[in-house]
């Protein structure tokens, strides 16, 4: 029988020759992980389950990064619970303040997320992972303590989409950023819900490894089960010194069986602009343009990576933030803030008038470091915009690229980085 890409995976962790959509099955998990705000939730659960140890401490991941370093009390309480529960069941891949990052751009760069994999994560840009080639998957704390518990989770098989992206010829500026804001307009935030979302095309493979990371993170943005793409000689490189471990390679068979099929020119893709409240109200640069601002931020799991620094500077380099502007960079790991201390990008961006941070979380769920007030208006390269998501229920995010980010952080209002450049 002819299967997508993600149906083989789950058919492979199931034990089961082959699957079908809907079909409810229970799989073993590759990689099973949380942060300081889901952990502390599924540990409490774990407990419940009359085992001492999880099922296995080389594949369970714990990262504080949400409201870490810890912002106060609470925050460092929750942290705590998760430190003591790594330290007595010995788990391997526990990342402390100093070494952490933003979880979903730390587990792909330590070679933890590998192509055919099976991964499940108590936040919901886990899907971030099927840049990869794996099935990566959000769930909640108590589905997280039952895996952490067994190592297995059930599943009901979802139908495949898919979205072929022809072309390389990209405008200018215009990243994988642009492509998933653009196909999130056409669908809606849940237009491709509880399915999966496998993109293709030569527009997808001129896509450097960042920004394919960026597209399967913002997938769960459709309402999409996971967000993938098959593994190839660019994957393979990155790969390349962090793989710990051997792994399947998986493809689509030519005849496998789709609910929808979406064809895109990446030409006729131009940058993009999301307006509030919902990462649906995307827009072309050309119609936000002039949009007043207090804020911008540069960061998070979806473009806090080293490639969206760069383009960040490379607007930036020789250029000041509006005096009215406060702007705010996000590295998503400390390996990423190193290298971008190396290549002078983090020079760049501070002579600008950026406030550079740790790698965290932060502002992206309103959660530190970078909160709204009443009225106040920010363009962020994060994925979610819903009200009240940096701040004051009052307040409105922008959601762009970060070459659009910078561009808007000189002129004080959203810009065409051309504009600037």
């Amino acid at each position: 029988m002819s299967m997508t890409i993600t149906e083989k995976i789950l058919a492979q962790h199931a034990g089961l020759d082959e699957v079908v959509p809907g079909q409810l099955i229970t799989a073993k998990l590759d990689l099973v992980l949380a942060n300081d705000v889901t952990g502390p939730v599924a540990i409490q659960e774990f407990a419940k389950f009359g085992t001492d140890t999880v099922f296995d401490k080389t594949k369970v991941a714990l990262v504080p990064d949400h409201f870490a370093p810890n912002k106060d009390i609470l925050s460092a309480e929750q942290c705590k619970v998760m430190r003591d529960f790594a330290r007595k069941q010995e788990i391997k891949h526990y990342f402390e303040v100093g070494q952490m990052g933003i979880e979903h751009c730390l587990l792909p760069e330590q070679g933890l997320t590998l192509p055919g994999d099976l991964i499940i994560g108590a936040d919901s840009h886990t899907c971030t992972y099927g840049a990869v080639g794996a099935f990566a998957t959000g769930v909640g704390s108590t589905d997280l303590a039952a895996g952490l518990a067994t190592g297995e989770a059930w599943f009901r098989v979802p139908e495949s989409m898919k979205f072929i992206f022809h072309g390389t010829n990209f405008q200018k500026w215009v990243g994988g950023k642009d492509l998933i804001l653009y196909l999130i307009g056409k669908l809606g935030v849940d237009g491709a819900r509880y399915r999966a979302m496998e993109f293709t095309g030569e527009g997808i493979s001129a896509l450097s490894m960042d920004n394919r990371f960026t597209m399967c993170n913002m997938a769960i943005e459709a309402g999409a089960k996971n967000g993938i793409i098959a593994p190839d000689e660019k994957t393979f490189a990155y790969l390349e010194g962090r793989a710990r471990r051997s792994y399947p390679l998986n493809y689509s068979d030519n005849d496998a069986k789709y609910v929808d099929v979406q064809e895109f020119n990446v030409a006729d893709i131009p940058l993009q602009v999301s307006y509030p409240h919902s990462p649906e109200n995307a827009k072309s640069i050309q119609e936000a343009s002039g949009i007043k601002i207090d804020q911008v931020v540069i960061g998070s799991c979806t473009n806090g990576r080293l490639e969206d620094l760069r383009i960040a500077a490379d607007v930036l380099r020789g250029k000041k933030v509006h005096p009215e502007i406060r702007l705010l960079v996000f590295p998503g790991t400390q390996t990423i803030m190193r290298e971008a201390m190396r290549e002078g990008i983090i020079d760049t961006l501070i002579e600008a008038g950026a406030a550079v941070s740790t790698p965290t979380c932060g502002p992206c769920l309103g959660g530190h470091m970078g909160i709204l007030a009443k009225g106040e208006r920010a363009v962020s390269t994060t994925n979610r915009n819903f009200v009240g998501r940096m701040g004051h229920v009052e307040s409105e995010v922008y959601l762009a690229n970060p070459a659009v980010a910078a561009a808007s952080a000189v002129k004080g209002q959203i810009t065409h980085p051309e504009e600037v450049a």
